[in-house]
């Protein structure tokens, strides 16, 4: 066995076993309430430059396979469980989570009370944090400065880092109804299948892509994606969907892609104190008073109460969905050209069903267009 611990900037050092490879990664630590669906977690794009800290007590008890990956690799900065499963045992199976949490060099520690941790994070809030293992395990005042001196989340430009270097086609299903330019800020592997399961050609454009790429595409709608890091630092993003909402475009945005349609729209960001990570959290329409059961993964929030109404360059906006747990909106829905968002993953199958109509609603919208 092989020493390894978190330690987090407020100076705790929670102390426990290496799991996957050996080494020091930093970043911000954050917990996923999640109980299942830890493939799909380690590889969205979102976890960039996260520690992330499982709130189930056992993980790996699936394995790892070649099918249900959200992207090319993972993303998270480290891996914190409590008890990794020994043994996987699952048809689907390749290979354990530990083996190919080393081979792809994330530094992971086990053993250690995440409930503890989980707490003491709810109470204090997310923050920056290193895990060390192996030769980089040093006195606990060394590692609280290396972590100290890492950069935090707030003010943090990491799209850059996860778009796609070029753009890429996913052809529709059956016959091609509409297409789609879809702005990757961190895109999920999922969601442009669902999109092509409606008959929809999704072109995915990288985040430099400007609005004349857009345009040369003649799309029926733009999409904005999930992504990492703080929603303040994409002007270019925010500017490209303001062009959109000039033309008048159909939009439909996710999660990062919420938060900049916000932005677009006049509204602020903030960071949250510990932030949304789960597949079971609540989301209400202030429409129609209908609760889903969603999967979400984001640190900031845009400002607002659930419901309000405000004025844009755009015309009407309502904030139209909100978590009644904290009452953070979770949704955007512009009342004079075609473009609304929410906070949540709705290819994610969370509830499993709940939010997969925002894609046909999506779709109703393009028809409406034409």
């Amino acid at each position: 066995m092989t020493n390894a611990a978190l330690v987090l900037e407020d100076g705790r050092v929670f102390r426990g076993e290496a799991y996957g490879a050996l080494g020091a990664s930093l970043g911000e630590v954050v917990f996923s309430t999640g109980m299942t669906g830890y493939q799909e977690t380690l590889t969205d794009p979102s976890y960039h430059r996260q520690i992330v800290v499982q709130t189930a007590p056992q993980i790996g008890n699936t394995g790892w396979n070649d099918e249900d990956d959200e992207s090319g690799r993972i993303w998270v900065a480290g891996y914190v469980v409590r008890d990794p499963s020994r043994v996987p045992s699952n048809w689907r199976s390749r290979r354990g989570l530990d083996e190919e949490l080393a081979r792809q060099g994330v530094v992971g520690v086990a053993g250690i009370d995440t409930r503890m941790l989980t707490r003491h994070l709810r109470e204090r809030g997310a923050m920056r944090a290193g895990v060390f293992s192996g030769d980089e395990l040093g006195a606990d005042a060394e590692m609280v400065e290396r972590v100290r001196t890492a950069p935090g989340m707030k003010g943090a430009d990491l799209a850059g880092d996860v778009t796609t270097p070029e753009s890429y086609v996913v052809e529709a299903i059956g016959e091609r109804r509409f297409t789609v330019a879809a702005l990757d800020l961190g895109i999920k592997s999922n969601t442009p299948r669902m999109m092509a399961a409606r008959g929809i050609e999704v072109h995915v454009l990288p985040l430099t892509s400007t609005i004349d790429d857009i345009a040369a595409l003649d799309p029926d709608g733009v999409f904005l994606s999930n992504g990492p890091g703080d929603p303040a630092t994409q002007e270019h993003a925010v500017g490209l969907t303001r062009a959109v909402l000039e033309r008048r475009t159909p939009l439909f945005g996710i999660c990062f892609g919420n938060q900049i349609l916000g932005r677009a729209l006049g509204r602020e960001t903030y960071k949250m104190r510990y932030g949304h990570r789960g597949i079971n959290i609540p989301v209400i329409d202030v429409t129609t008073g209908k609760v889903a059961i969603t999967s979400q993964n984001h640190g900031f929030a845009l400002e607002g109460e659930p419901g309000q109404e405000f004025g844009s360059d755009f015309g009407r906006v309502q904030l139209s969905h909100f978590c009644p747990n904290d009452g953070t909106v979770e949704g955007v829905r512009a009342l004079d050209v075609p473009a609304f968002s929410v906070q949540y993953h709705p290819e994610a199958a969370a509830g499993p069903h709940d939010a997969a109509p925002l894609f046909d609603e999506f779709v109703t919208m393009m028809s409406e267009g034409r």
